[in-house]
C-alpha cells in the first residue's frame, strides 16, 4: 500500500503535462536553473524570521551542515547568506538564520546545479538569502514552557538582537533551556532463552534532565578595502540521565546506573572579503574551537559495580584562502588552499568492583595537521547546461601519544564533476560523479561506554578514513508554482567501511572491515493543496528506499552497512488561515526506524515507532506569536531488540535474546515571541 501510495504520487507529476508547468511560478531564471523568491511570495504564511521562510520553499530541504567535521571543506549547509557561508561551525545555521528576520530579507534564491560565481559548498542545490540595505534594527524576546506528561514543567528563553544598515552588522544573542527530554519515559527489559521462553521481566525507568547556555556575537564592518565579519560564541551543557531496572521476575539483580556530562565550548571566527577588481574577489576565513569535557558512569547492582570516566579537551585551528574569478557570465574559476591543526586528549579509567580494567587505548592523545588545496570551474555553454568540475586534494598526518605511539600519513585526490540541465522551464535533470574521503571519528582511537547497556569499547589506533566512488542522477519538476518533484538515484562503491571489529582483551572497537555497496532511491514532493480545494495548504512527502552490502568480519557473510535503514518516509503539512494569522500543521514519520547494529558478540535492531508532531500558532499582531506544540502526539514505544552470543558471532552459540521497550508520553510546548 505505501509503495503504491508514492508511485501513484509520482505518476501523478511526471505525466502532469505542460498544464502543470504553466501555473503561476516564482520569478526566476528557469532555464538558468535559479528561482527567486520575492516576500510577496511569503507573504499569506506571515514569517518570523530568514529560518521560517527557508523551510517554507517548495521542494527545499534544509540542511544545517555538519558541525562535527574538521576543518571547513565539507561542513556547510545548504544555506548562504548574501552570497557567502557563516564563519562558525558551534552556532549552528538554523540559529544563525532564526536571528534574521523575515523583514531583513529582501529576498531567497533557490539556487538548482551550478551556478557561476556561487559557492555551492558541494551541494546540488543552495538558498541563498539576499538581505536588504536599509537600516533595520530588532529586539526579540521568546519565552519556551514545556508541559511534561508527569506535569512537571520545563523553561526556555532566548533574547536576541540585530542591528543592520547596508554592510555593517551586529549582532547578539543569549538563549538557555532546563529540560527534560524524550531520553526519558518507563517501559520494560525482557530477556528470552534461545527457544523463546521467558527467563526474566523486568521493569525499566529512565530519567533524563538537559542544561544549556549560550551565548553567541557578531560584528560586520568594512575594512581594509573589504568586508569583515567577526563572531564569537561561548556555550555551557550539562547533562544527567539515570536508569533503574528493577526485576519482577527471574533470576538476575536490580541495577541503577547514573551519567554525568557537562561540556564548555567557545569560538571565534573571522571573515574577511574583497573585491580586487570588477572580476576577481578575496576570501579569507579564520576559526578557533575550544572545547573540554568531562563525563562520569556509575553502574550499581547486588551483584557489583562498574565505573567509567573521562576527561576529554579538543581544539581547532583553521585558515582558509580563497581567489575567485569570473571572466564572462558563462565562467567561473574558484581556487584556494586550507589548513587545519585539530587534537584530542583524552583519559579515561574503567573499574569493576573498585577494581581497575585495563582498556585498549584509555589515555591517547591525537593530533592532526591537514591541508587541502583546490580548484574548480564552473562552465555555461549555454542557457540550458551547466558544467561543474572541481578537485580537491587532501595531505593530513595523524599522530598519536599516550598509550600508543603511531602515526600516520595519507594523501587523498577528491575529483568532483557536475553537470546541470534544464531542457525546459519546469524540468531539471542533475548529474553527479564524486570521488568522497570520510575523516576519521577522533573518539574512535579512545575508549568509551555505554552504561545503560553495560558495555565497554577499546579504543583502535590503526584506522583507515573510508572512500566512496559516488554517482547520482536527480530529476526534478516543479509544477503549480509551489509545487514540485524530485526523483534522486544514487550509486556508491565505498572502499575501508569504518565498522566494529573484535580488540585485544576481548573488547569490540571500530574498525574497517573491506569494501562494500550502497545503492538508494529517494522521492520527495511538495503539493499545493489549493488545486484540491484547500486554501494555503501544502503537503510535503519524502520517502527513501536503501540497499547496502559488506562482508560482516565476525562471520564472513554478506551483510547491510551499520545502522542501514531499508525504506524510510515522512509527510507533513501546513496551512495559513486569514493571511497567515492562524496557522497549523503536522509532521508523520510513516515508519519504524529498524536499522541493526553488529557488534562482535551481538545483533541489536533498533526500533521505534512511528511519530507524529503537530502545532497550532496564532499572530494577533505583526509583532507577537503564539505558539503551541504537541510532540510525540502518537505516544510511539521506542527501544531495541537485540541477539546475544555467549562469544563470537560466528563460533558460540545464542545465549539470550533481549527485548527493551520505553514510552514518555505526548508533551506539550508552549511559545510567545515577542518583537521590539
Amino acid at each position: 500500500m505505501t509503495k503504491a501510495f508514492w508511485l501513484a504520487g509520482a505518476a501523478l507529476c511526471l505525466f502532469s503535462g505542460p498544464a502543470m508547468a504553466q501555473g503561476a511560478q516564482p520569478a526566476a531564471s528557469a532555464q538558468q536553473g535559479v528561482l527567486v523568491f520575492e516576500p510577496a511570495f511569503f507573504a499569506d504564511f506571515q514569517p518570523d524570521t530568514a529560518l521560517d521562510m527557508v523551510r517554507r520553499l517548495p521542494g527545499f530541504n534544509f540542511d544545517e551542515g555538519d558541525s562535527g567535521t574538521r576543518g571547513l571543506a565539507g561542513t556547510a549547509g545548504n544555506v548562504l547568506i548574501d552570497g557567502a557561508r557563516p564563519s562558525t561551525k558551534s552556532d549552528s545555521l538554523d540559529e544563525i538564520l532564526e536571528r534574521i528576520s523575515a523583514t531583513g530579507v529582501a529576498r531567497i534564491e533557490l539556487i538548482r546545479g551550478s551556478q557561476p560565481g556561487i559557492d555551492m559548498q558541494g551541494q546540488s542545490v543552495v538558498a541563498n538569502v539576499i538581505l536588504i540595505r536599509t537600516v533595520t534594527t530588532e529586539r526579540v524576546l521568546e519565552g519556551d514552557l514545556y508541559l511534561l506528561p508527569d506535569g512537571g514543567a520545563s523553561p526556555g528563553f532566548s533574547a536576541r538582537y540585530s542591528r543592520r544598515e547596508g554592510d555593517d552588522q551586529v549582532e547578539g544573542a543569549i538563549v538557555g533551556y532546563w529540560d527534560r527530554t524524550e531520553g526519558g519515559g518507563e517501559g520494560f527489559r525482557r530477556r528470552y532463552s534461545p527457544a523463546g521462553t521467558l527467563i526474566q521481566d523486568a521493569d525499566l525507568i529512565l530519567s533524563d534532565l538537559s542544561r544549556n547556555l549560550q551565548a553567541t556575537g557578531a560584528v560586520q564592518r568594512r575594512i581594509g578595502g573589504g568586508l569583515l565579519r567577526v563572531n564569537g560564541l561561548l556555550n555551557w551543557s550539562s547533562e544527567d540521565s539515570g536508569q533503574d531496572l528493577l526485576i519482577r521476575s527471574g533470576t538476575g539483580a536490580n541495577s541503577f546506573n547514573e551519567e554525568q556530562e557537562t561540556e564548555v565550548e567557545g569560538e571565534l571566527g573571522l571573515n574577511w572579503t574583497r573585491d580586487l577588481d570588477a572580476r576577481t574577489s578575496l576570501e579569507l576565513t579564520g576559526l578557533q574551537r575550544y572545547s573540554s569535557e568531562d563525563y562520569t558512569g556509575v553502574s550499581a547492582s547486588s551483584g557489583g559495580s562498574s565505573n567509567f570516566a573521562s576527561d576529554t579537551t579538543t581544539g581547532e585551528s583553521v585558515g582558509r584562502a580563497i581567489l575567485r574569478f569570473r571572466p564572462s557570465d558563462g565562467w567561473a574559476v574558484e581556487t584556494g588552499g586550507e589548513l587545519a591543526y585539530n587534537f584530542l586528549d583524552t583519559a579515561s579509567a574503567y573499574a569493576e568492583n573498585g577494581i581497575p580494567v585495563p582498556l585498549p587505548s584509555s589515555t591517547i592523545k591525537v593530533e592532526e595537521l591537514r591541508g587541502e588545496v583546490f580548484g574548480q570551474m564552473t562552465w555555461r555553454p549555454g542557457p540550458t547546461l551547466t558544467i561543474e568540475g572541481g578537485l580537491r586534494v587532501e595531505v593530513s598526518q595523524i599522530s598519536q601519544s599516550g598509550d600508543s605511539d603511531l602515526s600516520k600519513s595519507f594523501v587523498y585526490p577528491k575529483p568532483r564533476l557536475q553537470a546541470t540541465w534544464t531542457p525546459r522551464a519546469g524540468h531539471q535533470f542533475r548529474f553527479r560523479v564524486e570521488r568522497e574521503v570520510g575523516q576519521l571519528d577522533f573518539g574512535d582511537f579512545t575508549a568509551s561506554a555505554d552504561i545503560d547497556l553495560g558495555e565497554v569499547e577499546g579504543g583502535n589506533p590503526d584506522l583507515e578514513p573510508q572512500k566512496s566512488n559516488l554517482v547520482e542522477a536527480v530529476y526534478e519538476h516543479r509544477f503549480w508554482g509551489e509545487g514540485a518533484l524530485e526523483v534522486t538515484l544514487r550509486h556508491t562503491r565505498v572502499e575501508d567501511v569504518v565498522d566494529v571489529i573484535p580488540l585485544t582483551g576481548g573488547f569490540d572497537g571500530v574498525g574497517n572491515i573491506g569494501d562494500g555497496t550502497d545503492n538508494s532511491l529517494g522521492l520527495s514532493l511538495t503539493l499545493p493543496t489549493d488545486a484540491f480545494g484547500i486554501a494555503g495548504g501544502s503537503l510535503r512527502m519524502s520517502g527513501n528506499w536503501s540497499s547496502s552490502e559488506v562482508v560482516d568480519p565476525v562471520t564472513g557473510e554478506k551483510r547491510s552497512f551499520q545502522g542501514d535503514l531499508a525504506f524510510g518516509c515522512d509527510v507533513s503539512f501546513d496551512q495559513n488561515l486569514r493571511g497567515g494569522r492562524w496557522a497549523w500543521g503536522f509532521e508523520h514519520d510513516c515508519n519504524t526506524y529498524d536499522g541493526q547494529t553488529f557488534r562482535v558478540r551481538e545483533v541489536r535492531t533498533a526500533y521505534f515507532e512511528p511519530e507524529m508532531w503537530a502545532y497550532v500558532q496564532w499572530k494577533p499582531r505583526r509583532d507577537l506569536t503564539l505558539r503551541a506544540e504537541l510532540g510525540n502526539a502518537s505516544d510511539r514505544t521506542r527501544g531495541n531488540d537485540r541477539d546475544i552470543y555467549s562469544g563470537p558471532r560466528d563460533t558460540a552459540p545464542l545465549a539470550l535474546r533481549e527485548s527493551r521497550r520505553l514510552a514518555s508520553g505526548p508533551w506539550v510546548t508552549l511559545q510567545v515571541r515577542q518583537t521590539f
